[in-house]
């Protein structure tokens, strides 16, 4: 694996994400934030710490659960939250962006909470590759990749790795 990011990065980047949901949210007091679990949740947490560090704004923070609404591996058991996004500005938070199903499957599991009035995306890697027309809103950084590679985001920064072309490993 190769570092692309190391942590301090990571947590800069996460910074400037926050400042621009700032700029173009104006006003916090319907919005809401949703990590994909697994790694889109701690990612949200962080952004949702740099609010309240940043505007003194406590800005609730969910772990969305996408697993039901994939369209490759649907589930039938997950953790429905009690929670309401109707008339919510909802920012939908995830490590990587590749060919859209991800986001796809999590704005059915937000629109399956109420209607809210604005859904956008924040992600910390964009890799291309899109299979759907899905953009994010704020974008950490675009890596073009090969479709042998993978991006992989822990507590330690940020990886590029490679594969061999018939491994069956997904992203």
């Amino acid at each position: 694996m190769r570092l692309l990011w190391d942590d301090l990065t990571v947590e800069r980047t996460l910074k400037r994400i926050t400042h621009e949901i700032i700029e173009r949210v104006g006003k916090f007091d319907n919005l809401m934030l949703f990590g994909v679990e697994k790694k889109g949740v701690r990612l949200a947490q962080m952004i949702g710490e740099n609010l309240k560090r940043f505007e003194g704004i406590d800005v609730p923070v969910y772990a969305l659960d996408i697993s039901p609404y994939r369209d490759d591996q649907p589930s039938d058991s997950h953790k429905k939250l009690a929670v309401s996004t109707q008339d919510q500005h909802v920012v939908v938070v995830d490590d990587v962006l590749y060919t859209g199903r991800t986001v796809r499957a999590a704005m059915d599991a937000i629109i399956a909470l109420g209607r809210p009035s604005k859904i956008q995306f924040a992600v910390l890697i964009d890799r291309g590759h899109r299979e759907l027309p899905i953009r994010a809103d704020y974008v950490g950084k675009n890596v073009p990749t090969r479709f042998n590679e993978s991006i992989v985001v822990n507590e330690q920064g940020v990886f590029i790795s490679q594969h061999q072309e018939e491994s069956n490993e997904n992203d």
